[in-house]
């Protein structure tokens, strides 16, 4: 397991990456709201904002507009992913390789695993040559930790993402996104089940500047190393006011209140 303080991905040991794979994984409905938001030049010039570790895309979007903010930006290759057309069991394509990654430009790499779908042996093989690859050339692996499937009653029950956190550990990832389980409660048990794995909060949909933050202070507070969010950034008029904002929660430990006040 790589060291988290030295990977790219950190800032201080902690992360913020700012997840754009949404325009594959969720379509044009993302971006009704704030039309602009469909632009990825809009997101990358919102990543060099000083609180964000990685920006998080898909390979076409890396390929089209990293090439512009390299020096500026750090990139985290999104390896796999599923339209939203797709009605099937949850699965995901890999459809970019470790070593496509950092041809590119990418320092870590992301990888979802649905645990609990009926696909869940196959994407977790996948999981296994990703990972191992990555060891090849020291690069961070970031596991999209979503159960989810056809016999699953509740993704975000605390149970439900403790085995999440658990299953990144077990499997070799360095961070385990996971859904907020919705008390400071859960997330310690979900950072406790993750052992050396590092945990970060997945910011989920667009919600109220106080909700958001609140939920932000909980994972910091639970001994959570952060979060990957997208659209309680990108989907806001002014994403570099809340990154202000996270910049405090994040990395200085402010409160919610405080936060606000930027």
């Amino acid at each position: 397991m790589l060291p988290i303080t030295e990977a790219p991905l950190t800032r201080d040991g902690k992360v913020l990456i700012l997840a754009y794979d949404h325009g594959l994984e969720h379509g044009p409905t993302d971006f009704t709201d704030v039309p602009k938001s469909a632009d990825p030049s809009r997101t990358f010039e919102a990543a060099t904002h000083p609180a964000v570790t990685s920006v998080a895309v898909q390979k076409g979007i890396a390929e089209a507009y990293y090439p512009s903010y390299s020096d500026a930006v750090d990139l985290l290759m999104k390896l796999n992913g599923t339209s939203n057309l797709w009605m099937g069991e949850p699965d995901s394509a890999v459809n970019c390789s470790v070593e496509y990654a950092r041809e590119v430009g990418a320092s870590s790499v992301g990888f979802t695993l649905y645990g609990g779908a009926n696909h869940e042996i196959e994407m977790a093989e996948e999981f296994r040559e990703i990972q191992e690859n990555a060891r090849a050339h020291d690069m961070p692996v970031v596991m999209w930790s979503y159960p989810r499937g056809q016999g699953l009653k509740n993704d975000t029950k605390s149970s439900v993402i403790a085995y999440a956190s658990r299953l990144a550990l077990e499997l070799g990832a360095d961070v385990a996104k996971v859904k907020y389980p919705g008390s400071k409660e859960g997330m310690k048990k979900a950072v406790r089940m993750a052992g050396k794995t590092n945990v970060i909060m997945s910011g989920g949909s667009k919600r109220s500047d106080r909700a958001f933050l609140e939920s932000v202070k909980a994972v910091m507070d639970a001994g959570g190393k952060g979060l990957a969010v997208g659209r309680n950034v990108w989907q806001r008029e002014n994403p570099e006011q809340i990154l202000d904002s996270l910049e405090q929660i994040i990395y200085e430990g402010a409160s919610v209140d405080t936060a606000l006040e930027t």
